[in-house]
């Protein structure tokens, strides 16, 4: 009888869980391709290997992390146990073949049956102390499914229970596969704890237990493979996946796709961007299905901690949840009539049925958007506009600085930025919608290849009182063989004041170490990052070949940046438009003379500082030792890090062209960083960019003139740090 409920149970949950998965599967198929999401295998596979059976991403959050370290160990070890309960309804003494009767094994299933008890207490624990219903905003759980969460919390309670009870059982029935004579010994403690709370009510009764808890754990284990699937839990199958489909190397560098924009201007109706949920790619829709909704994007996103509407796990639910909405529809059209919604089977004619506006669509700040009565989710359009509201609000979607704390965070390595900018090209490439104030910004692009709008022939001005010659290279030459870098000065480096002085004093360095140099001067023109993190893919490629063209042309072989936008899109996005460069941010440059002998800090700089990490030179691309060192070899410098520093950085809220559009919701993301700044008392905050030098110093000079801060606070570069370290003391004679 056991064998037959047990096939029987397991028939029926295979059969409901696999159509599920099949339906799920060709849903994603219907995504546009995402050519390059195996390639490397080898280092992709070693990615598995830290962070799904690693958990590296997960232990970042310690305990969390911790407990569930020990839930993913618990469900692999605990495998054993579920081939051990499906042996026994076979023959109640089974056993697994040569490793079935060691006690270590024995020890193991124990250990982490009891370890994973120990973690669902402390994620009970956790729920509770971060109830978004008491924390609201602050609960990185807030806008989750935190019933579902529950449901699943006492689903794996079950399954560890029953397994508890069915090897007490085993025990006392004298059927247990370690120890001798079946009845085990210490190393299976907590079967042996069971067993003795079980023994009092003798052996028949425990023969007869032992199917019942056995057919019991088999019950709960195939409730929860139905239940995974059809909740958030599902990453527990395709987190794998998608972590072994995620952008390489290990840092965001470019965006994931760089279209072909000629080609498609040529087109009768050109779509670039996405204004459907079916013009993401597979690995898009592979990503909605697969977030856990744990809200670590949320609690370190920069907006969202402001007080702004956007929210990237909620922007990921809300696109997750219009895409199996339209499901039916999406599979029809690809011949596949039939076909299954979220909550269960629907036929695939006829409109589903009208749903609430999504969660995470509605802006805080409100502005009476609302879907057109009766307008069922799958109809409703994916961004919003002024009179409807869409799946995707405008001011969630301009609320991105692209700083990548989404991405970095991401346990199932989700590519939020992308999505979002997805989004954004249709809406600048297509609809010509976007933040009034950044028109002013792409005018200045196309005018004069410069944000602000001025002429190229001030692109030297700051060369102007050096004590020596800046060496210009110009189209049509070469950049000398004896001449090592070529440095990119970047749109703020010759042309915004303060950056200005970031730049004469790195010159001066280079100048100093010896190391050979040129620059453009009035060819250089800007790298089109600020018009491709906007959306308008159109002009930053036009801006982009026209550089690449420049570079190629002078023979360009190093480059060194000061800006890492200019930094990130020379090494990680001119390659797709042909350009193949070495490219070097200057704080590398700069550790690299001084642990070379060749730059030489003399001069104490008596004072606190506290480094902030540019998003694009940090979380983009990883360089966050280079400018520390540089800090560490200045003597008399005290360097202490803000909470918020390295992979958990928090954003100056300037990327994403943000720099040069209103913050009109919550609080300035600039105030807020310069706030954990100045709880420090620092007398200088250091940074390595010059959009970050621009927003910190900013925000430090408004609340200086309302007393926040004190007058000597100063916003530095490390470069002008290093120069202020090399200028030997006056001797006084």
């Amino acid at each position: 009888m056991r064998l037959v409920i047990g096939l029987l149970l397991t028939v029926v949950a295979f059969a409901v869980a696999g159509r599920r998965g099949y339906w799920l599967y060709r849903l994603v198929r219907t995504g546009q391709p995402a050519p390059g999401r195996l390639d490397g295998i080898g280092r992709r596979l070693g990615t598995q290997l830290s962070e799904v059976f690693g958990q590296r991403k997960l232990l970042r959050w310690s305990a969390p992390g911790i407990a569930h370290f020990f839930t993913f160990w618990g469900f692999i070890v605990l495998a054993a146990t579920i081939v051990e309960a499906y042996g026994a309804l076979f023959d109640p003494s089974f056993f697994i073949p040569i490793i079935g009767k060691m006690t270590w094994l024995g020890f193991l299933e124990d250990f982490f049956a009891v370890a994973v008890l120990v973690a669902l207490a402390y994620f009970a624990i956790n729920r509770i102390r971060n109830a978004p219903e008491r924390r609201h905003r602050e609960s990185r759980f807030y806008g989750s499914h935190t019933g579902p969460a529950w449901v699943i919390l006492a689903m794996i309670t079950a399954v560890v229970v029953t397994l508890l009870l069915y090897r007490g059982a085993q025990i006392n029935a004298g059927h247990f596969p370690y120890g001798p004579d079946h009845r085990g010994t210490w190393w299976t403690f907590a079967s042996k704890a069971t067993a003795t709370v079980l023994h009092p009510l003798g052996e028949h009764a425990n023969e007869v237990l032992e199917p019942i808890f056995i057919l019991a754990q088999i019950a709960v284990i195939l409730g929860f493979l139905v239940l995974v699937v059809y909740s958030k839990h599902l990453h527990i199958f395709l987190a794998p996946i998608n972590v072994l489909t995620k952008r390489e190397p290990d840092a965001l560098g470019a965006l994931a796709t760089t279209p072909d924009i000629e080609a498609l201007m040529e087109e009768d109706d050109p779509v670039i961007g996405v204004n459907k949920v079916e013009q993401f790619s597979w690995k898009g829709m592979l990503d909605f299905a697969t977030c856990t909704e744990c809200g670590r994007c949320q609690s370190q996103c920069p907006a969202w901690n402001t007080g702004k509407p956007l929210s990237p796990k909620l922007l990921i639910m809300d696109l997750r949840d219009h895409l199996f909405a339209k499901a039916p529809y999406l599979l029809a059209a690809n011949g596949a009539a039939g076909t299954e919604e979220d909550t269960g089977s629907a036929p695939a004619a006829g409109p589903p049925a009208p749903v609430e506006p999504a969660h995470g669509a509605v802006p805080e700040s409100g502005f009476g958007r609302m879907p057109t009565p009766g307008r069922p989710q799958a109809e409703r359009p994916l961004v919003g506009t002024a009179e409807e509201l869409g799946v995707i609000d405008p001011d969630v979607l301009w609320s991105c600085t692209t700083c990548g704390a989404c991405v970095e965070q991401c346990p199932v390595d989700i590519e939020h930025v992308d999505h979002i900018l997805d989004m954004r090209r249709y809406q600048v490439m297509i609809e010509s919608n976007f933040p009034s104030e950044a028109g002013t910004m792409l005018r200045g692009l196309e005018n004069n290849g410069n944000p602000w709008n001025l002429p190229a022939r001030k692109r030297l001005d700051w060369a102007q009182g050096l004590s020596f010659d800046v060496p210009v290279v110009s189209p049509g030459e070469k950049i000398p063989d004896d001449v090592e870098y070529l440095y990119w000065v970047g749109c703020a480096g010759a042309l915004e004041d303060r950056s200005v002085k970031t730049t004469k004093a790195f010159v001066e360095l280079l100048h100093t170490a010896g190391v050979p140099f040129v620059v453009l001067g009035e060819a250089e023109s800007c790298t089109g990052d600020p018009a491709r993190r906007l959306g308008n893919e159109y002009l930053f490629q036009e801006l982009g070949k026209a550089n690449v063209e420049t570079l190629n042309e002078v023979g360009a072989r190093k480059i060194v940046a000061t800006c890492p936008h200019c930094f990130n899109t020379l090494a990680n996005e001119y390659p797709a438009l042909g350009g193949h460069y070495e490219v070097v941010h200057h704080t590398q440059l700069l550790a690299r003379l001084v642990a070379e002998g060749r730059l030489t800090p003399v001069t104490p700089v008596e004072a606190k500082v506290t480094y902030h990490d540019p998003c694009y030179l940090g979380r983009h691309n990883k360089v966050y030792t280079p400018p520390r060192e540089v800090l560490g070899s200045i003597a008399g410098l005290r360097s202490e890090e803000m909470h918020r520093c390295k992979e958990r950085g928090f954003c100056c809220g300037a990327g994403g062209a943000r720099m040069w559009m209103e913050e009109r919701i919550g609080k300035s993301i600039n105030s807020e960083r310069v706030d954990e700044a100045l709880g420090l008392r620092p007398d200088v905050i250091s940074t390595a960019c010059p959009y970050c030098m621009v927003m910190l110093s900013d925000a430090v000079v408004a609340k200086q003139q309302t007393g926040e801060a004190e007058e000597h606070v100063a916003v530095l570069d490390v470069a002008q740090l290093l120069a202020k370290s090399l200028v030997r003391p006056s001797t006084g004679t």
